[in-house]
Formats: C-alpha cells, structure tokens, sequence
C-alpha cells in the first residue's frame, strides 16, 4: 500500500505565519538574483498539512524556472534513508547493531589505525572490530578523504571511493587496507561509514540496494522520482547548479548519474524530489509506521554516541549527538532555533530537512549549490522557524 500524499492548507491553520513566509521567500529570491545558486524549492509541513510550499529561480543555470518536481542530487541526504532499511533488517533479526561488519564484510576484520607522532606515521591493530552500531553513528573510524590532511586522510581520498569505474566490492577491497583515523567507538568521524552499510544490505538481502530502497521504502511511501540515477524521460527535470568555480568544494565528485551506476552508494547517491523526501519525512514524523515499530526508530533518534568524541565540524554543531542515521538535538544551546528531540541531515549540494515533533513540523529544502552549503540550509532553518506562531 502506497501512503497517501499530504494535503495542503492555508499558513495559518497550521500555526504558521504568512507574512514571516513571504519575507523567506523574498530572502531566498535575493540569493538567486545574487547567484549564490540557479534555483530553490522549499517546503514546510506542520500537524500533518503541507502549509508552505516555493519554488524560485530557475532550474538550472540559464534554463527554464525551477519546477514543483524538480529532481535533485541529494548526496548525503541518502544515509537516512539507508540508515532506515538497515534498521528494518535489525527489527526482523536479520542482522544485529552489535555484530561485526567483518561477518558481511570479512577484509575487514583485521583493521589498523593510523597514527602520526612527531613526523613518523605507524598503523597500529584496532583495539575491537568495527560494528554495525558504529557504521550507523558514525564511530567506525572511517573517514571521508577530503575532510582533512593527515595522513590516513590522503591513503582515503586516493581510494577515490565515489568513483564509478570499479565496483563496490573492488572499491571496498582498496579501502579495506587503509587505516582507520580513529579507533572504532572512540569518536565521531564522519566518513564512508553508510557505503559499507549500504553493502551490508544488499549482502543480507541478495539484491541490489537501489532495488531494496524501492521495494521496501520508496514504493511503500509512494517516492516515485527517488533512485540512484535519473531516467532520461524526466532529465528535462533534473535541477542543476553552476559550473564549478574555485569557490566550490571540487573534492568531491559532481554526479552524473543519468544511467543506471555500477556502484550504488548508500552514503551518497540517491537523487529525488522536494516530494518524495515530504513523504519521508512525513513517515519519520509520524514515528516511522508503517516500515519501523516505534521503538525501534526511537533508537535512531535519540543520542547514540556516549562517551566518544565529537569531532566538531559544520557538520555536527554544538548542541547536537548522533543518533542511527540522523543528528539528534540535545538541548537549546548551541542554535537559535530548535530544540530537544529534532533530528536532521544534509547533503553536499545544500540540500537539508529537519524534523521536529515537539512542534509537530518538518521541512526540506532543496538546492543545488555547494559552494553555499551551510549558507543557504541554515538561513532557510532559521528563516522557517522564525515563521512558527
């Protein structure tokens, strides 16, 4: 059965102001005339009702305005969604958060870390196995190559993990035999992490994961613009940014995906729409039915990281832990706007959502400008919570 799509009402019948919506979009309007970005396409949901919905701009640079079905590159904003089917299979006794990865993935049973001491760099064993747990929060040790410059860094970066000339299996063989940045559990690193979850899937399933996202998720909750490529009859709909500049992040990979990959990444290669993601996050607003029990995605959305360290970054703010899949709010320090219990992710291009049932609300916002990333994500969040009655 296919979730019903949400209805729209007027701002106010969901406590939301219109006058404070007009001067978001009016904001967001002065962005694109600015060319911080080609176009944008926002939405804000609240107790259950689509009260906010804008499109600016144009789709792409130079091309036809940007469309209520746009489809976007949502880079990281994959790793939720993943981190969701891998959840499924732990509430069905298919796998368990405790076990190691080396039971999927057997070349990586005998990690080591890299550590650098005055100039020497040595690999030392890890002090316990990498576990599912740790791929789900992101204490694997495993690390993303272009998020520094040490040397396990640069032995990361050279795997060029988000390349499609190798498949999964060759590319995770090659990352397999470098060390890890920290000591599995011990700290929060963002990395590859969800890449290997996305492996675990397809191993315990025995199908592709593009194939067990569309069957277990996308179909169920009626995402039907969200795959990991984009079929040439709705190119014509497919958002694009600016040409790089020397202002753009070009560590990372512009994806072309407009034929079927030879490597699905569960870290980074879905694309969708505005719409597709409002119907999932309308399913995680409403405590995950019907794909999760309650209890089990209440796990995903509350603290998970104890006492390892939070490498701080733009990523993961002050205020904020990790939960399975999602940065969960811990308090009311550390943003203007927000609280306990919300929980959200991005993805490189800008895109971003966050979820917040104390206020019974949830937004997306899609773009496609890397160069303004956390500009644009965090304006459009604080501009929509200021619009909050």
């Amino acid at each position: 059965m296919t979730a019903p799509p949400l209805p729209h009402a007027p701002p106010e019948s969901v406590g939301l102001n219109s006058a404070r919506l007009k001067r978001l979009s009016a904001f967001m309007a002065r962005q694109v005339e600015e060319k911080k970005a080609p176009g944008v396409s926002m939405l804000i949901a609240r107790n259950g009702k689509i009260g906010y919905r804008e499109t600016i701009g144009a789709l792409k640079p130079d091309g036809p305005p940007m469309r209520e079905d746009a489809i976007f590159r949502i880079y990281s904003m994959t790793k939720p969604i993943v981190s969701v089917a891998a959840m499924m299979l732990v509430e069905e006794g298919r796998i368990l958060l405790a076990e190691p990865v080396a039971t999927y993935l057997p070349r990586f049973a005998s990690m080591t870390v890299g550590v650098e001491r005055g100039g020497t760099f040595e690999r030392v064993p890890a002090a316990r196995p990498i576990s599912i747990l740790d791929l789900m929060r992101h204490t694997s040790g495993l690390t993303y190559g272009f998020l520094g410059t040490s040397r396990v860094h640069r032995l990361t970066h050279d795997v060029n993990l988000l390349s499609q000339s190798r498949s999964l299996d060759e590319h995770l063989a090659e990352l397999a035999e470098v060390p890890l940045l920290r000591q599995p559990g011990e700290a929060w690193e963002y990395g590859h992490s969800t890449d290997l979850l996305g492996r675990i899937v397809e191993i315990v399933e025995g199908k592709s994961l593009g194939r067990v996202l569309e069957e277990r998720i996308f179909q169920p909750l009626g995402m039907v613009d969200t795959a990991f490529y984009t079929p040439r009859e709705k190119l014509e709909r497919r958002a694009e940014g600016f040409p790089t500049t020397q202002n753009e992040r070009e560590h990372v990979d512009r994806v072309d995906a407009t034929e079927p990959p030879l490597c699905e990444f569960g870290g980074t290669g879905l694309v969708s729409t505005i719409d597709d993601y409002a119907c999932f996050c309308a399913m995680l607003i409403g405590g995950a039915a019907p794909l999760l029990s309650p209890r089990g995605f209440a796990s995903m959305t509350v603290d998970q990281l104890g006492d390892a360290v939070i490498s701080r970054s733009p990523l993961l703010e002050q205020g904020h832990g990790f939960g399975l899949g999602f940065a969960v709010r811990l308090g009311l320090r550390g943003a203007a706007f927000g609280g306990p219990g919300e929980f959200r992710w991005g993805g490189w291009a800008g895109t971003g959502f966050w979820v917040s049932p104390r206020d019974q609300m949830f937004a997306v916002f899609m773009v496609q400008a890397p160069a303004y990333i956390y500009y644009l994500r965090e304006i459009f969040r604080n501009l929509a919570y200021a619009a909050l009655d």
